[in-house]
């Protein structure tokens, strides 16, 4: 059987040209063989992505003896999928008020990310915990840390 040997420069050709990939590069080749302009992502058609209405079904709600109530998150992955659904939920509903508990919020967002779970709740101005709810969420009036302690 014979084997095909490589040459690394042949696949870095293309992105010298200013293409993306091998299949631009033949494509544009095409192009000049019929003696014509190669226009190549020069121009913006603009569009939008239709919104999709969602629903958010929290985990518990906790509602205190004055009234006041709250929402508590309960996570142990903390998914992108999650953190962009809070984030789009806070800045339509700021008057909500969302919690998390976290099985652990000293874990990373992914491998080897700087930010933990809580870093992130801080940022983004949400109250967390590890493991149970605090037991100062439970008083009323109370304003518990970020840390929840």
């Amino acid at each position: 059987m014979r084997h095909r040997t490589y040459s690394k420069q042949k696949y870095k050709t293309p992105y010298l040209r200013g293409y993306r990939s091998g299949l631009e590069d033949k494509v544009a080749n095409q192009i000049r063989s019929k003696d014509m302009e190669v226009v190549y992502e020069q121009e913006k058609i603009a569009y939008v992505v239709p919104a999709r209405n969602a629903k958010y079904t929290p985990d518990f709600k906790i509602t205190l003896g004055d009234g006041t109530w709250y929402y508590v998150e309960t996570k142990g992955i903390f998914s992108v999928a999650d953190r962009q659904k809070h984030i789009l939920i806070r800045e339509q509903h700021p008057e909500i008020d969302i919690r998390f508990v976290f099985s652990n919020s000293k874990s990373k967002l992914y491998k080897k990310s700087p930010t933990s779970y809580g870093d992130w709740c801080d940022k983004h101005g949400f109250q967390y915990a590890d493991k149970l709810i605090p037991e100062q969420w439970f008083s009323s009036g109370t304003s518990p840390t970020p840390d929840g302690k």
